[in-house]
């Protein structure tokens, strides 16, 4: 894709993977509009690459779509919408554990969110012919996260519904890629770029937006930003005994070197 003067949106935009992603895209030509529930930073990072900020609760279906509306109408349609924001919150105990309200922020922010972007700009782009949707899922929604059921379940829903996109409107012109990272150094898991370092496991976020924009130009539907995960996924799918049982051990062995430190420090042990 040319990115010079495409409109982009990145939902969850003002920090981690989402503003390494905006400065990316801006970096090659894109006008950009940072969506995100921090407004301040929002503005502040769209002030700085000449985009614009919009708020969007992204679980709200009427903020994405007067997010869409407002893009269009400022800047033009948009030619890639990036469903970034995302959330974990582990679980107390467990696989069930969670509460109901964890679930459904999971599931509306990790799904229904996708949906809603999709709901609003398909009739539009199919009839133009073009557009792109990345739908920013997880290593998760191709294996499992433990310790966090609701994160592993709903993520791998965003990635049966990217592959429903795709397949639906692949010959509309519409381009689609899931993006599947595996550790990457943000705040969602209170970690920088500096702890990064010495860790091939971890990623920073500007690698993850360097992946990202090869994989659109590839026209790549799977986005693996850690090439690894592709020979984990095929390990669990020639024998999901022999995965689950390897799952279980890394269970094991986080709760014994790691203790409650928690899922942030998981990318230690692969």
């Amino acid at each position: 894709m040319d990115f010079q003067d495409k409109v982009v949106v990145v939902t969850g935009g003002a920090s981690g993977i989402g503003a390494a992603m905006v400065r990316k895209f801006s970096g090659l030509g894109a006008r950009v509009c940072v969506a995100d529930l921090n407004m301040d930073a929002a503005q502040g990072l769209a002030d700085q690459v000449g985009g614009m900020a919009m708020r969007c609760d992204v679980t709200s279906e009427s903020d994405i779509v007067a997010l869409c509306d407002g893009v269009t109408a400022t800047m033009g349609p948009i030619d890639l919408f990036v469903s970034n924001a995302g959330l974990g919150r582990g679980q107390p105990g467990h696989a069930a554990s969670a509460s109901n309200e964890t679930w459904m922020l999971n599931w509306n922010v990790h799904v229904m969110a996708h949906v809603y972007a999709a709901r609003a700009l398909l009739p539009q782009m199919i009839e133009r012919g073009s557009g792109y949707f990345v739908n920013v899922a997880s290593a998760a929604g191709l294996l499992n996260q433990i310790g966090d059921a609701a994160y592993s379940a709903t993520k791998h829903a965003a990635v049966s519904f990217a592959e429903s996109l795709a397949i639906s409107h692949g010959n509309d012109g519409i381009g689609v890629s899931v993006l599947c990272p595996q550790y990457v150094a943000t705040p969602l898991i209170d970690l920088a770029d500096d702890d990064a370092a010495g860790h091939p496991s971890l990623m920073t976020a500007d690698d993850v937006a360097q992946a990202t924009v090869d994989g659109i130009n590839n026209k790549q539907f799977r986005i693996l930003s850690h090439p690894v995960v592709g020979e984990y996924v095929k390990v669990r799918a020639n024998d999901p005994d022999a995965w689950l049982e390897g799952m279980r051990r890394l269970k094991i062995k986080a709760e014994r070197e790691l203790g409650q430190a928690g899922i942030k420090d998981f990318y230690k042990l692969v």
